[in-house]
């Protein structure tokens, strides 16, 4: 029985056509790991460079894979990325809907279209997943694939249960044409007869995707060159249909070393942990857009973009072809470039939950600490245990009254405080300007120089060899009555 064609027809009106769109297809499966973030990316990229359409497909056919609430993360991250979409589930669009499971009638609709065109079949086999992810499945033996058209028919008609399977030509080659690897053939014997459609109704995924890209317009698929192997029945699909195939992107894995891929599995990180662990979402996208990509021209030897600048200077032709090496350091590095070139008041206000993680004071202005932080802050976790000494004194030896750099060591030091204590007293006005002045002073009255003043008064004050800030910031902050209270009990140790 002759399929009727105005459903294909109708669909195919709807297509949008006239400039690029992409679209970036995760699976509801957790998390986003570090090469889902960057396929994203750049399908965004590709998109805003050329004025054109980025897409929000969730991919969730594979059923057994889906974890409850991974859709709300793939919505949060590309939020919070600024990764916005045009079209998607939650904002509708010329080709909706844009969930898979929610398209299943139009999937099976055309796996048996491509039945009727001679390009696939129905096969009532038995044959377990495992099996066909073996490898070892010789389609050639098939028994199915050369059914006669009626009595196959008259098998699916009677309720036999049965798969649709792609009909790969039995002879001669497919070749494909990839952004970054070129031309690439394959002989055709070397390609399985796949499942298209499951014994549930549902498509496997690399059916789906190809009916929902030609459906939705897609003119650029960006993908990890794992599915390269893949992209001959993606071509022989797009033929069988006679449908045009779009320009395929396929990206070199990201990897945490020169022989292994980042895997969730193994402990690499995904761009919530990256968030989670102090990390930037502008100097993970930063990061993560070069990872793979450098950009050309005048350009060329830059390193730090903005999403809108990516956006303008992204090209296709800057993708590698060999694998990236995820360098947690290098990521540490821009991270530290981008929390140093924040307004004083923006840093103040994302460093500050991590202030108040150790310091629960107050009276304490995290303002202030954060003024000392901007420059010698690497990511937003170090900033509690380095600034936890404004909360309480920690627990310290007197042997960290000793530095060679300062020329003190314990009876330097107990000098030094027993002069600064009374100066400080005698000070009117608790500023830093004020505190600074009266030690510079007391330095020169000593006849000592400024550091042999100023290492015993931080110690104290601190109870710490290295805080960000020196004497004079930390004493400010802490007030007067917290920095008598602590000199003096440096000068009870020395004493």
């Amino acid at each position: 029985m002759a399929l009727d064609m105005t459903y294909f027809h109708d669909m195919e009106a709807k297509i949008p056509h006239g400039k690029v769109r992409t679209r970036f297809a995760p699976s509801p499966t957790g998390y986003m790991h570090v090469g889902n973030l960057r396929t994203a990316l750049y399908t965004w990229l590709i998109a805003r460079n050329a004025g054109g359409t980025f897409i929000l497909r969730i991919e969730d056919t594979d059923q057994g894979r889906l974890v409850e609430g991974a859709t709300d993360v793939i919505y949060r991250t590309m939020a919070e990325c600024g990764l916005t979409h045009d079209e998607g589930p939650d904002v509708g669009g010329p080709v909706a809907p844009y969930i898979q499971s929610q398209r299943r009638d139009t999937y099976g609709k055309y796996a048996r279209l491509l039945v009727e065109l001679g390009h696939a079949y129905y096969c009532f086999c038995e044959k377990t997943e495992s099996e066909e992810d073996s490898g070892d499945f010789n389609r050639a033996a098939d028994p199915c694939r050369d059914l006669a058209p009626a009595e196959a028919q008259a098998r699916v008609d009677a309720g036999e249960p049965y798969v649709i399977r792609q009909k790969i030509p039995a002879g001669g080659t497919t070749t494909f044409h990839d952004a970054i690897f070129g031309d690439i053939t394959v002989e055709n014997e070397t390609l399985d007869d796949q499942v298209l459609l499951k014994r549930d109704g549902l498509p496997t995924y690399n059916f789906a995707n190809v009916i929902d890209d030609h459906l939705m317009g897609i003119t650029h698929v960006v993908r990890g060159s794992e599915y390269l192997s893949s992209a001959p029945k993606y071509n022989l699909l797009y033929e069988a249909f006679g449908w045009e195939v779009p320009t395929y992107v396929h990206c070199s894995p990201v990897m945490r070393d020169q022989h292994n891929k980042m895997s969730k599995r193994h402990g690499d990180p995904s761009y919530e942990d990256l968030k989670a662990q102090g990390y930037l979402t502008e100097a993970i996208l930063n990061y993560v857009a070069l990872l793979g990509w450098s950009p050309r021209g005048d350009q060329a030897e830059r390193e730090v973009f903005s999403l809108q600048e990516l956006a303008e200077v992204f090209d296709i032709a800057g993708i590698s072809k060999s694998p990236a090496i995820f360098d947690i350091e290098k990521l540490t590095h821009f991270n530290a470039l981008y929390l140093r070139a924040m307004s004083p008041e923006d840093f103040a206000k994302i460093a500050e939950p991590y202030i108040r993680e150790a310091v629960k004071n107050p009276a304490v202005d995290a303002a202030a600490v954060a003024a000392l932080l901007q420059a010698r802050c690497e990511k937003l976790t170090d900033i509690p245990e380095k600034v936890d000494f404004f909360d309480a004194l920690p627990d310290y030896g007197t042997d960290l009254f000793t530095n060679k750099k300062s020329k003190t060591n314990p009876e330097v030091s107990k000098a030094m405080l027993e002069a600064a204590i009374p100066a400080l007293e005698g000070l009117g006005d608790w500023s830093q300007e004020a505190i600074h002045d009266c030690l510079i002073a007391l330095a020169e009255q000593l006849a000592v120089k400024n550091a042999t003043l100023m290492w015993p008064v931080r110690i104290a004050a601190a109870g710490k060899a290295v805080t960000p800030g020196g004497a004079v910031e930390i004493c400010a902050i802490l007030g007067r009555e917290e920095t008598l209270s602590r000199l003096k009990a440096g000068l009870e140790k020395l004493a």
